[in-house]
Protein backbone atom coordinates (compact mmCIF):
# COMPACT_ATOMS: atom_id res chain seq x y z
CA UNK A 1 0.00 0.00 0.00
CA UNK A 2 2.82 2.42 0.83
CA UNK A 3 4.19 2.13 -2.73
CA UNK A 4 0.78 3.04 -4.13
CA UNK A 5 0.57 6.05 -1.82
CA UNK A 6 4.05 7.31 -2.72
CA UNK A 7 3.39 6.70 -6.42
CA UNK A 8 0.26 8.84 -6.29
CA UNK A 9 2.18 11.45 -4.32
CA UNK A 10 4.83 11.65 -7.03
CA UNK A 11 2.14 11.92 -9.71
CA UNK A 12 0.54 14.79 -7.82
CA UNK A 13 3.99 16.36 -7.44
CA UNK A 14 4.63 16.15 -11.17
CA UNK A 15 1.34 17.92 -11.92
CA UNK A 16 2.14 20.54 -9.29
CA UNK A 17 5.63 21.05 -10.71
CA UNK A 18 4.32 21.72 -14.21
CA UNK A 19 1.70 24.20 -13.01
CA UNK A 20 4.16 25.94 -10.69
CA UNK A 21 6.73 26.26 -13.48
CA UNK A 22 4.20 27.88 -15.80
CA UNK A 23 3.29 30.36 -13.05
CA UNK A 24 6.93 31.05 -12.18
CA UNK A 25 7.92 31.45 -15.82
CA UNK A 26 5.18 34.04 -16.36
CA UNK A 27 5.39 35.98 -13.10
CA UNK A 28 8.66 35.25 -11.26
CA UNK A 29 11.09 35.24 -14.19
CA UNK A 30 10.40 38.88 -15.21
CA UNK A 31 11.23 39.96 -11.66
CA UNK A 32 14.49 38.01 -11.80
CA UNK A 33 15.32 39.67 -15.10
CA UNK A 34 14.75 43.11 -13.58
CA UNK A 35 16.89 42.19 -10.56
CA UNK A 36 19.73 41.08 -12.84
CA UNK A 37 19.38 44.37 -14.72
CA UNK A 38 19.73 46.22 -11.42
CA UNK A 39 22.80 44.16 -10.54
CA UNK A 40 24.41 44.97 -13.88
CA UNK A 41 23.54 48.66 -13.50
CA UNK A 42 25.02 49.06 -10.04
CA UNK A 43 28.14 47.12 -11.09
CA UNK A 44 28.60 49.53 -14.01
CA UNK A 45 28.13 52.48 -11.63
CA UNK A 46 30.79 51.07 -9.29
CA UNK A 47 33.17 50.63 -12.19
CA UNK A 48 32.55 54.19 -13.42
CA UNK A 49 33.28 55.55 -9.93
CA UNK A 50 36.52 53.55 -9.76
CA UNK A 51 37.62 54.79 -13.16
CA UNK A 52 36.83 58.38 -12.17
CA UNK A 53 38.95 57.93 -9.05
CA UNK A 54 41.84 56.52 -11.10
CA UNK A 55 41.37 52.96 -9.93
CA UNK A 56 41.60 50.23 -12.53
CA UNK A 57 38.19 48.70 -13.13
CA UNK A 58 37.51 45.02 -12.68
CA UNK A 59 36.60 42.92 -15.67
CA UNK A 60 33.30 41.09 -15.40
CA UNK A 61 33.33 37.98 -17.55
CA UNK A 62 30.34 35.76 -18.07
CA UNK A 63 32.07 33.01 -16.05
CA UNK A 64 31.17 30.42 -18.68
CA UNK A 65 27.72 30.00 -17.18
CA UNK A 66 24.50 29.07 -18.89
CA UNK A 67 22.65 31.59 -21.01
CA UNK A 68 19.57 33.32 -19.62
CA UNK A 69 17.37 31.37 -22.05
CA UNK A 70 18.64 28.08 -20.61
CA UNK A 71 18.35 29.33 -17.05
CA UNK A 72 14.79 30.65 -17.35
CA UNK A 73 13.44 27.62 -19.20
CA UNK A 74 15.38 24.42 -18.62
CA UNK A 75 17.02 25.47 -15.37
CA UNK A 76 13.90 26.86 -13.74
CA UNK A 77 11.73 24.07 -15.11
CA UNK A 78 13.95 21.28 -13.78
CA UNK A 79 14.45 23.06 -10.46
CA UNK A 80 10.73 23.57 -9.83
CA UNK A 81 9.85 20.04 -10.96
CA UNK A 82 12.50 18.34 -8.81
CA UNK A 83 11.54 20.45 -5.80
CA UNK A 84 7.87 19.60 -6.28
CA UNK A 85 8.64 15.88 -6.60
CA UNK A 86 10.73 15.95 -3.42
CA UNK A 87 7.98 17.74 -1.51
CA UNK A 88 5.34 15.35 -2.82
CA UNK A 89 7.39 12.31 -1.75
CA UNK A 90 7.70 13.74 1.75
CA UNK A 91 4.00 14.59 1.68
CA UNK A 92 3.09 11.00 0.77
CA UNK A 93 5.22 9.61 3.60
CA UNK A 94 3.59 11.97 6.11
CA UNK A 95 0.15 10.95 4.84
CA UNK A 96 0.99 7.23 5.14
CA UNK A 97 2.09 7.76 8.73
CA UNK A 98 -0.80 10.02 9.72
CA UNK A 99 -3.75 8.31 8.04
CA UNK A 100 -5.83 6.45 10.59
CA UNK A 101 -3.77 7.81 13.48
CA UNK A 102 -5.06 11.37 13.78
CA UNK A 103 -8.75 10.73 14.29
CA UNK A 104 -11.68 10.05 12.00
CA UNK A 105 -10.61 12.29 9.09
CA UNK A 106 -11.28 11.52 5.45
CA UNK A 107 -8.35 11.01 3.09
CA UNK A 108 -9.20 14.17 1.11
CA UNK A 109 -9.42 16.35 4.20
CA UNK A 110 -6.25 14.90 5.71
CA UNK A 111 -4.47 15.55 2.41
CA UNK A 112 -5.46 19.22 2.55
CA UNK A 113 -4.48 19.48 6.22
CA UNK A 114 -1.03 18.04 5.52
CA UNK A 115 -0.54 20.29 2.48
CA UNK A 116 -1.51 23.34 4.49
CA UNK A 117 0.69 22.35 7.41
CA UNK A 118 3.68 21.76 5.17
CA UNK A 119 3.19 25.07 3.36
CA UNK A 120 3.00 26.86 6.70
CA UNK A 121 5.92 25.13 8.43
CA UNK A 122 8.27 24.59 5.48
CA UNK A 123 7.84 27.89 3.64
CA UNK A 124 5.67 30.60 5.14
CA UNK A 125 7.13 30.56 8.66
CA UNK A 126 10.79 30.32 7.53
CA UNK A 127 10.15 33.10 5.02
CA UNK A 128 9.01 35.41 7.80
CA UNK A 129 12.58 35.30 9.14
CA UNK A 130 14.53 34.75 5.95
CA UNK A 131 12.36 35.72 2.96
CA UNK A 132 13.20 34.77 -0.59
CA UNK A 133 15.42 37.25 -2.42
CA UNK A 134 16.08 37.76 -6.13
CA UNK A 135 19.58 38.13 -7.60
CA UNK A 136 21.50 41.25 -6.49
CA UNK A 137 20.18 41.05 -2.93
CA UNK A 138 22.57 38.45 -1.58
CA UNK A 139 26.29 38.62 -0.90
CA UNK A 140 28.37 35.66 -2.04
CA UNK A 141 30.33 35.60 1.22
CA UNK A 142 27.17 35.06 3.31
CA UNK A 143 25.53 32.36 1.19
CA UNK A 144 26.65 29.51 3.46
CA UNK A 145 25.43 31.31 6.59
CA UNK A 146 22.09 32.19 5.01
CA UNK A 147 21.56 28.64 3.76
CA UNK A 148 22.32 27.05 7.14
CA UNK A 149 20.11 29.53 9.01
CA UNK A 150 17.22 29.02 6.62
CA UNK A 151 17.48 25.23 6.85
CA UNK A 152 17.60 25.51 10.64
CA UNK A 153 14.34 27.44 10.68
CA UNK A 154 12.72 24.94 8.29
CA UNK A 155 13.70 21.96 10.45
CA UNK A 156 12.72 23.64 13.72
CA UNK A 157 9.41 24.86 12.29
CA UNK A 158 8.49 21.40 11.00
CA UNK A 159 9.52 19.72 14.27
CA UNK A 160 7.57 22.23 16.35
CA UNK A 161 4.48 21.80 14.21
CA UNK A 162 4.61 18.02 14.63
CA UNK A 163 5.04 18.52 18.37
CA UNK A 164 2.08 20.92 18.44
CA UNK A 165 -0.13 18.40 16.63
CA UNK A 166 0.91 15.69 19.08
CA UNK A 167 0.20 17.92 22.07
CA UNK A 168 -3.15 18.89 20.60
CA UNK A 169 -4.12 15.24 20.34
CA UNK A 170 -3.04 14.63 23.94
CA UNK A 171 -4.89 17.67 25.27
CA UNK A 172 -8.10 16.99 23.32
CA UNK A 173 -9.26 14.31 25.76
CA UNK A 174 -8.87 16.72 28.68
CA UNK A 175 -10.01 20.12 27.39
CA UNK A 176 -11.89 19.30 24.18
CA UNK A 177 -10.88 19.49 20.53
CA UNK A 178 -11.44 23.23 20.07
CA UNK A 179 -9.53 24.32 23.18
CA UNK A 180 -6.79 21.80 22.48
CA UNK A 181 -6.38 23.12 18.93
CA UNK A 182 -6.13 26.70 20.16
CA UNK A 183 -3.67 25.75 22.89
CA UNK A 184 -1.48 23.76 20.50
CA UNK A 185 -1.51 26.57 17.93
CA UNK A 186 -0.58 29.06 20.63
CA UNK A 187 2.28 26.86 21.79
CA UNK A 188 3.57 26.62 18.21
CA UNK A 189 3.41 30.40 17.72
CA UNK A 190 5.24 31.07 21.00
CA UNK A 191 7.95 28.50 20.23
CA UNK A 192 8.47 29.87 16.70
CA UNK A 193 8.62 33.43 18.07
CA UNK A 194 11.41 32.37 20.42
CA UNK A 195 13.29 30.74 17.53
CA UNK A 196 12.94 33.90 15.43
CA UNK A 197 14.23 36.06 18.27
CA UNK A 198 17.24 33.83 18.95
CA UNK A 199 18.42 33.41 15.37
CA UNK A 200 20.28 36.35 13.80
CA UNK A 201 18.70 38.54 11.13
CA UNK A 202 20.27 39.06 7.72
CA UNK A 203 19.55 42.24 5.79
CA UNK A 204 21.39 42.61 2.49
CA UNK A 205 19.04 44.81 0.47
CA UNK A 206 21.32 47.20 -1.44
CA UNK A 207 21.11 50.84 -0.33
CA UNK A 208 21.61 53.69 -2.79
CA UNK A 209 25.17 53.98 -4.11
CA UNK A 210 26.65 57.35 -3.20
CA UNK A 211 29.92 59.06 -4.14
CA UNK A 212 32.40 60.75 -1.81
CA UNK A 213 30.25 63.87 -1.73
CA UNK A 214 27.15 61.99 -0.62
CA UNK A 215 25.46 62.34 -4.01
CA UNK A 216 23.34 59.35 -5.03
CA UNK A 217 24.95 57.76 -8.07
CA UNK A 218 22.63 54.79 -8.35
CA UNK A 219 19.32 54.12 -6.62
CA UNK A 220 18.80 51.42 -4.02
CA UNK A 221 17.07 48.19 -4.88
CA UNK A 222 13.44 48.96 -5.86
CA UNK A 223 11.01 48.12 -3.05
CA UNK A 224 8.19 47.27 -5.47
CA UNK A 225 10.42 44.77 -7.31
CA UNK A 226 11.34 43.09 -4.03
CA UNK A 227 7.68 42.95 -2.98
CA UNK A 228 6.49 41.48 -6.28
CA UNK A 229 9.26 38.90 -6.37
CA UNK A 230 8.41 37.66 -2.88
CA UNK A 231 4.68 37.72 -3.61
CA UNK A 232 5.07 35.63 -6.76
CA UNK A 233 7.53 33.30 -5.00
CA UNK A 234 4.84 32.70 -2.38
CA UNK A 235 2.32 32.15 -5.17
CA UNK A 236 4.55 29.49 -6.69
CA UNK A 237 4.75 27.65 -3.38
CA UNK A 238 0.99 27.91 -2.83
CA UNK A 239 0.40 26.36 -6.26
CA UNK A 240 2.75 23.47 -5.47
CA UNK A 241 1.25 22.59 -2.10
CA UNK A 242 -2.37 23.25 -3.08
CA UNK A 243 -2.06 21.13 -6.22
CA UNK A 244 -0.39 18.29 -4.34
CA UNK A 245 -3.09 18.40 -1.67
CA UNK A 246 -5.98 18.45 -4.12
CA UNK A 247 -4.64 16.00 -6.71
CA UNK A 248 -3.28 13.57 -4.16
CA UNK A 249 -6.51 13.79 -2.18
CA UNK A 250 -8.54 12.81 -5.23
CA UNK A 251 -6.19 9.98 -6.19
CA UNK A 252 -5.80 8.54 -2.69
CA UNK A 253 -9.49 8.67 -1.86
CA UNK A 254 -10.18 6.57 -4.95
CA UNK A 255 -7.43 4.13 -3.98
CA UNK A 256 -8.68 3.79 -0.41
CA UNK A 257 -12.24 3.50 -1.65
CA UNK A 258 -11.27 0.58 -3.84
CA UNK A 259 -9.38 -1.02 -0.96
CA UNK A 260 -11.50 0.11 1.92
CA UNK A 261 -10.74 -3.03 3.87
CA UNK A 262 -6.99 -2.52 3.59
CA UNK A 263 -5.00 -0.80 6.32
CA UNK A 264 -1.82 1.18 6.10
CA UNK A 265 0.82 -0.72 7.99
Amino acid sequence: MEKHIIGRGLLAGAVAGVLAFVFARIFVEPQIELAIGYEDGIAAAHEAMEEAAGVAGHSHGDGGGFTRAVQMNIGMGMGVLLFSLAISALFAVVFAVAYGRVGDISARLLSLYIAGGMLLSLYIVPSLKYPASPPALSLDETIRQRTLLYLAVVVLSAALLVAAVYLGRQWAAKIGNWNATLAAAGAYVVAIAVVMLVLPSISETPAPLVDDNGVIVYEGFPADLLYEFRLYALGTQVIIYATIGLVFGALISRLLGERKHSAIA
